[in-house]
């Protein structure tokens, strides 16, 4: 699934290719997708434009004059700008078409994407955004932020750093690349993370995801990029999906284990 490095790069693309093209028609397939008020998603997005694009954690917010577009990926979502008269795939969900013949249009397999379409002034209470954790690269996120946010939770730290209220952004892919770095086995008890390996996860953090959005983040099986941007991450990837294969480190063989329905890929050397 698209994590902090895909977003942001999907983010990029479309600040170089949708800013500013005035909205002709707006069409939704899926209605369910839509959280905010059906009746009126298309109306109050007619006629106006999209002048930038920000982020938090996962979500994509998309601002117009007087709105903001709220957009979650989750596993499979991607957008796709075509010509408007190339036809509907089946698993394109929301179409949106410019003025300039040119269609944004959002595709997800599973259905499971979000979008939700708030006045400005609502943002700062809007509980998906609210409930953020702090995102890697964050002057707050430190050790002692850490140490306070693990002190009572006696799940697996993998499991815990999948929580996007205490590290927003991280997925999968990158808690995996996170814990090699920080040289913590997946399944120890998050309450018993120590200090220093607290900073190693700040630091760890902070410094994939920043080579990853660098690199364009990682096209894999569960993530493939879309808007002619192909991620070259995987290419730096030390655990993740390499099951069997030599650790770089030491080389003992990856092993990959389920923590909490996941896979999680790790070394059991270097990582006890």
């Amino acid at each position: 699934m698209p994590e902090i490095a895909e977003v942001e790069t999907v983010r990029n693309t479309l600040k170089k290719q949708i800013l500013n093209k005035k909205i002709q028609d707006v069409t939704v397939f899926y209605q369910p997708m839509i959280e905010s008020d059906i009746n009126t998603f298309a109306r109050d997005l007619i006629g106006k434009s999209f002048i930038d694009i920000k982020r938090r954690g996962k979500w994509l917010i998309f601002e117009l004059e007087d709105k903001y577009l709220l957009s979650h990926l989750r596993m499979e979502g991607k957008f796709f700008l075509k010509p408007k008269e190339e036809p509907k795939e089946k698993h394109e969900h929301v179409i949106i078409t410019f003025t300039d013949n040119t269609t944004l249009r959002y595709h997800d397999t599973r259905k499971f994407g979000r979008m939700n379409l708030i006045n400005k002034e609502d943002l700062a209470t809007t509980a998906s955004i609210v409930k953020q954790g702090l995102e890697p690269g964050d002057k707050n996120l430190t050790n002692s932020y850490l140490l306070a946010k693990f002190k009572n939770k006696k799940l697996p730290i993998k499991t815990v750093l999948l929580d996007q209220t205490i590290i927003s952004g991280l997925g999968n892919i990158y808690v995996n690349e996170v814990l090699f770095y920080a040289k913590i086995n997946p399944l120890k008890e998050a309450s018993k993370v120590t200090q220093k390996e607290c900073e190693l996860i700040v630091e760890g953090s902070d410094k994939i995801i920043k080579e990853a959005i660098k690199m364009g983040g990682t096209t894999i099986k569960s993530y493939t990029s879309s808007l002619g941007v192909t991620g070259l991450f995987q290419q730096k990837l030390k655990v993740h999906k390499k099951a069997g294969e030599p650790c770089s480190v030491c080389g003992s063989p990856i092993k990959n284990i389920k923590i909490g329905g996941r896979s999680s890929y790790y070394c059991e050397n270097c990582q006890k």
